[in-house]
């Protein structure tokens, strides 16, 4: 059973998705992490919590839940924590690298004859959090508890949603906020070249690309061809990767997966300004235009976070 659960992907989360979504509902990608074990008679029973909430939390239709085996390795791999001792820089990181907009952990605590099953729900971008819990007995059925405190976190989430997950910024003020940031500071000129696939599909154009293009230019970057001999006059040379992932029809919606990865390097001599990755979900009810919001909304996510690297570099010159 346990390896069942961990190997589900996104596809199977999804599946189940209730078909009366539309578009613009609201969905929240979240990560589970093993819930802590705090008492003498509850050994093993934090993985068993984090198990059945898993289960629980897949049917519903505001919920993405990311796939435990990527997340462990892409954790693992960074050398950040999978236990419930989350801080909030490292919920920052767990949002960046798996899109998770959510990190769902907690305790199982035993006090007397007494069980208690306490949620912490940690918001990766805002590093607020809203908390449920339920109580038992010890010798009572864990599966009872356990879906007992999933419709709870499921309330809580619905009624925290705008604390715990920051309201979609318009492009125009996320530019407008970058502006304000770089000032009158001196620019680069600058090369993009992007590469992206949708996985099992042709990509028709490049849509990171275009995004990260479209913030440079809107800040008075000189952007050249990267494709064409004017490249030599880059100052900095932005490249990278990003590929997007359909997972299963939920319904009438299509939702999909993207990953972006973005390096700036100095143009004459090859060193690495900034580097930097972002994963985001994007749900649409076409495939394609789903695969394409999800590499803007990582591409535009690298661009806020990378732009000012690259104007610090030019004032340094």
């Amino acid at each position: 059973m346990q390896k069942f659960l961990f190997g589900m992907t996104l596809a199977l989360l999804v599946a189940c998705s209730a078909g009366t979504l539309k578009a613009q509902d609201a969905v929240y990608p979240t990560a589970i992490f093993p819930f802590q074990e705090r008492g003498a008679d509850v050994k093993g029973l934090g993985a068993q919590v984090s198990d059945l909430l898993f289960a629980s939390l897949v049917v519903d239709p505001t919920m993405y839940l990311v796939d435990r085996e990527d997340m462990a390795k892409i954790l693992q791999e960074q050398e950040l924590s999978v236990s419930g001792l989350v801080n909030p820089s490292e919920a920052v990181q767990v949002g960046q690298l798996t899109g998770a907009k959510l990190i769902l952990t907690g305790s199982v605590i035993q006090a007397g004859d007494k069980l208690v099953l306490v949620a912490k729900i940690i918001g990766t971008e805002t590093s607020r959090v809203a908390g449920a819990s339920i109580k038992g007995q010890v010798d009572q059925d864990i599966d009872e508890l356990a879906e007992a405190l999933s419709a709870e976190i499921v309330k809580e989430i619905g009624k925290n949603s705008e604390q715990l997950v920051p309201k979609v910024v318009p492009q125009s003020e996320r530019i407008a906020a970058l502006k304000e940031k770089i000032g009158e500071a001196k620019l680069p000129v600058v090369s993009v070249s992007i590469e992206e696939r949708h996985v099992g599909r042709a990509t028709i154009d490049p849509a990171a690309e275009t995004e990260m293009t479209l913030y440079l230019q809107e800040l008075g970057f000189e952007v050249v061809d990267a494709k064409d001999g004017a490249k030599g006059a880059a100052e900095i040379k932005i490249v990278g990767e990003g590929f997007s992932e359909f997972t299963a029809r939920a319904g009438n919606l299509a939702p999909v997966k993207a990953r972006v990865e973005i390096k700036a390097l100095d143009a004459k001599t090859g060193k690495v300004i900034a580097i930097d990755r972002q994963t985001s979900v994007a749900v649409d009810l076409n495939e394609q235009i789903a695969g394409k919001s999800a590499l803007q909304s990582a591409a535009a996510t690298i661009a806020e976070r990378m732009i000012p690297k690259l104007v610090k570099t030019a004032d340094k010159k």
